[in-house]
């Protein structure tokens, strides 16, 4: 009778354990993420230029910030030191494996044009320092050809900035479908615009 008395408490704590472990909700993103508000937009240094669609990366970069203008949420940062958040993309074409151009500097620009209701603003890199691992101070390599293994969807990825290597740092979060950069609609950006919304009802509704 002991025995299964013991048996019994038992089964009846863990039943309790389950029943609270489904009580708690995973936090959906941190709330340094949903303070956030200025924003890097940067091609994945990994990747190469397609020998196909050599702007496929830049493009996608362009049609991801233009997005985020559209949304209103964040300015666009011209440096890693001045970004609360680093956006990464990779255009994917369907391909696992494919021959790309390695060695070349994706992130270098002088400017980024930065549309607003008033017409724009152009800036460039700001006087702080720039931060170990800025892939905007990438420093130039010899072009040469690769072979490139990885995901054939395009990739959205989401880092905090201000830090050095910001980029070897875990990914606060990471999007990865077929046409995720594809425009006019992005639908990566209009994803992450939910994932927010959902972040910040979850955060109103704590005690």
């Amino acid at each position: 009778m002991r025995y299964h008395g013991r048996f019994a408490f038992s089964a009846l704590l863990m039943c309790c354990l389950v029943a609270a472990g489904k009580d708690k909700k995973k936090i959906i993103l941190p709330a340094d993420i949903l303070e956030a508000r200025t924003v890097l937009v940067v091609i994945d240094p990994d990747a190469g230029m397609a020998m196909g669609t050599p702007n496929a990366n830049r493009t996608a970069q362009e049609d991801v910030e233009k997005a985020l203008m559209n949304w209103g949420r964040f300015s666009l940062a011209t440096d890693v030191s001045s970004a609360d958040l680093i956006i990464s993309v990779r255009k994917g074409n369907g391909k696992i494996v494919e021959p790309t151009i390695g060695g070349v500097p994706n992130n270098n620009r002088p400017v980024i044009f930065d549309p607003t209701d008033s017409g724009g603003v152009i800036g460039g890199h700001r006087g702080t320092a720039p931060q170990a691992g800025d892939p905007t101070n990438a420093q130039p390599q010899d072009p040469h050809p690769q072979i490139e293994v990885g995901s054939a969807q395009d990739m959205f990825a989401v880092y905090r900035g201000k830090r050095d290597n910001a980029l070897d740092a875990p990914a606060v979060w990471r999007y990865r479908t077929k046409d995720a950069l594809s425009s006019p609609g992005v639908p990566a950006v209009d994803v992450f615009k939910k994932l927010i919304a959902e972040a910040e009802k979850q955060q109103a509704a704590k005690p």
